[in-house]
């Protein structure tokens, strides 16, 4: 367990705190390009790290995330027009452009230079894969790993996100936690794999006719190796089957707040959980192909199925009881909270509490993942306050030597199981025309 001072180190990420200030050297998903996009006006206000900003489109096509209060007398900006190459107080027509730079008063005198000497708060936004990132840190932004994710061509990706009603880390902290897959997932019957398009856990498994769902819920007691990495971790779970074969899953976390999992035989995830403040975030996805290209239109309807727009707030959440059903967790699933995976993370989270008290936790030997996390978050806390460059602030030369990562799922060999995931990720990228040299 924690101390109160210890959790709060690494659960507070507003203005002014050491977490925050380390996630602010990192560029963070601020919005989906869907949100400004289509028939969507292309002006949003966001809550990023405790901060009220706007972020937009301008008339060039260019992104900006500015503060969301005019300089000029506090209004609303997320309410503003769109013209002139920037975004316009709707009070007195201050025009911003995407750097922040106030770039017309026009109700002041003809030769005045209040302009010069007003500027708002802004942070550079970058699109990649579907979402915008922002860089909210001090001096010039790091450069992106060369992961899946981001090199991937834009038909093999897809974004989206989901509102989780509490603090930050006790999602990702789900994310990186191979256990909980067995009883929390638990479904007592398998599915029809042909139906298994966009649904984690509901696949067949590499090298076997094995539903993932089977593996999970009858080989409940995995060994767990955390391999440290340039970008964070490597998770190997080993789940063994019998004498011959074991189930080699192997996940990312990818520091500061974001990890990369297996999603299929042919796609992966990377999701962050990224603050709104201390007691909301939302997770942001990028689901990666490397098979045929994603079929957007089927990923989006089977989501927006579950969310309500345009807040991305989940149908079933705590005001519902999470859609709680006791004869469904009797017959169906171990948790009778339904079929949606995203549902289950979302109630374990949420019901921890707005921030968890991890002064009354006791962690066992399967969450050395979470002390392994835990330690390396403390460690970069500790090395930014010393002046020094935490991981994964990369220059553009580190940033192109970091690939992949592996993400796989099969059944191999219990005697050689370190052979098998590398030779399969080998394999999976020779097979995959854009991901070669990757």
């Amino acid at each position: 367990m924690l101390s109160q001072a210890q959790n709060d180190l690494i659960t507070r990420t507003g203005p002014g705190t050491q977490a925050g200030a380390l996630m602010r050297h990192y560029w963070q998903p601020a919005a989906l390009v869907d949100e400004l996009s289509g028939t969507n006006r292309a002006v949003k206000p966001v809550r990023l790290f405790g901060e009220d900003l706007v972020i937009f489109r301008d008339d060039k096509g260019r992104y900006g995330l500015i503060g969301r209060r005019c300089p000029h007398r506090g209004t609303d900006l997320s309410k503003g027009r769109l013209e002139g190459g920037g975004l316009r107080c709707a009070f007195h027509g201050w025009l911003f452009d995407v750097n922040g730079a106030c770039v017309e008063t026009p109700a002041e005198p003809a030769d005045s230079n209040l302009c010069a000497n007003v500027r708002q708060v802004s942070y550079p936004v970058v699109e990649r894969s579907g979402i915008l990132f922002a860089y909210m840190g001090p001096g010039e932004p790091p450069a992106l790993p060369h992961f899946d994710c981001f090199v991937a061509p834009d038909s093999h990706t897809f974004a989206f996100k989901g509102l989780i009603d509490c603090n930050w880390l006790q999602s990702l902290e789900v994310g990186i936690d191979p256990v909980h897959t067995s009883f929390l997932h638990r479904f007592f019957e398998d599915d029809d794999p042909t139906k298994s398009y966009g649904k984690v856990f509901r696949d067949i498994t590499r090298d076997s006719d094995m539903p993932m769902s089977q593996i999970m819920r009858e080989f409940p007691i995995p060994r767990i190796e955390v391999e440290p990495t340039e970008f964070g971790f490597r998770l190997v779970t080993l789940r063994q089957i019998n004498e011959r074969s074991t189930h080699v899953r192997v996940t990312n976390l990818m520091f500061p707040n974001a990890f990369v999992i297996p999603m299929s035989r042919e796609m992966t995830i990377t999701q962050w959980h990224v603050p709104i403040d201390d007691e909301k975030h939302y997770w942001y996805a990028i689901f990666t192909s490397f098979g045929e290209p994603v079929d957007k239109d089927e990923m989006r309807r089977q989501r927006l199925q579950l969310y309500n727009l345009p807040d991305y707030i989940p149908n079933r959440n705590k005001d519902n009881d999470w859609g709680y059903d006791p004869h469904e967790q009797e017959h169906a699933t171990y948790t009778g909270l339904g079929p949606d995976i995203n549902v289950h993370d979302q109630w374990a989270c949420e019901s921890m509490g707005a921030i968890q008290d991890r002064t009354e936790e006791h962690l066992g030997t399967s969450d050395k993942a979470i002390v392994a996390y835990r330690k390396l978050l403390r460690s970069a806390i500790e090395q930014m306050g010393k002046g020094e460059r935490p991981i994964m602030v990369l220059d553009e030369a580190q940033a192109a030597s970091i690939t992949g990562p592996a993400a796989i799922d099969g059944i191999g060999p219990t005697d050689d199981w370190q052979s098998y995931w590398q030779k399969t990720e080998i394999d999976k990228r020779q097979a995959t025309r854009w991901a070669n040299g990757h």
